[in-house]
């Protein structure tokens, strides 16, 4: 938990260089909420966002995550990174070349990633399954295929390895550069201060204080992982 601090740096971690990398390479990011089904009274969240994305994508590519192959900070899954349509085929074209790319930063090197086609579901596959281990999906807009509003990679995030993710929480600027469709409201009536949202929640947006749940919600980005393994169903998201 202490990485998701600001300020935290791991032993082995990003350096400087890279963070200067990012911010360049980067133009837009937001927090994608996944589909949850709730045992309650309705489904309180749709992946119809993503849905729409990947729906008008021409191509989508799966490739591994370079964050978590070159630090290993965790044991979230490797395989998830998805890419759209001409980010998407300058990728496969790399991996199947063994060209690497406008990239000196090995993270990067889509030619050691093997980047490959994939379908419509089987990319909703992936989003589910990060989504269960935790991870954040995480849309960004970047490269030299970017234009604004348009999104052309899907991530799925652990706050401990991400280029991007870790950088910002651990700098303290997550409120400023994030942007998310959602927040969640806890009904502190079915709350039994259980925890389990605590380690959940990539952000530190909760915690446990005195026996309690404390929500900062300036850092509640809607990402709905702390919703899915709620056991009392306290959580839900509320559209912003």
């Amino acid at each position: 938990m202490a990485h998701r601090k600001q300020g935290y740096r791991f032993e082995n971690d990003w350096p400087p260089e890279h963070q200067e990398y990012i911010f360049q390479s980067y133009k837009a990011a937001v927090t994608v909420p996944v589909n949850v089904e709730i045992e309650a009274e309705h489904h309180v969240l749709n992946m119809e966002n993503v849905k729409r994305i990947l729906r008008n994508a021409r191509t989508i590519s799966l490739m591994d995550c370079g964050c978590r192959r070159m630090f290993g900070h965790c044991d979230a899954p490797v395989n998830v990174c998805i890419d759209l349509d001409e980010f998407a085929e300058q990728n496969i074209a790399s991996s199947l070349s063994g060209a690497s790319g406008n990239t000196s930063d090995e993270a990067y090197d889509v030619s050691l990633l093997g980047a490959r086609e994939i379908t419509f579901d089987e990319a909703l596959e992936v989003l589910e399954k990060t989504h269960e281990a935790g991870l954040v999906h995480m849309a960004y807009g970047h490269g030299e295929f970017y234009e604004p509003g348009v999104i052309n990679s899907i991530c799925s995030c652990c706050s401990c390895c991400c280029g991007i993710l870790a950088g910002i929480l651990r700098f303290g600027l997550a409120p400023h550069l994030l942007t998310s469709h959602a927040f969640s409201v806890t009904d502190a009536s079915a709350c039994t201060g259980c925890g389990v949202c605590v380690d959940r929640c990539q952000f530190g947006a909760r915690e446990i204080v005195d026996g309690s749940l404390s929500i900062n919600q300036d850092l509640c980005f809607g990402c709905g992982l702390c919703i899915s393994t709620c056991p009392t169903n306290a959580i839900t998201l509320v559209d912003k």
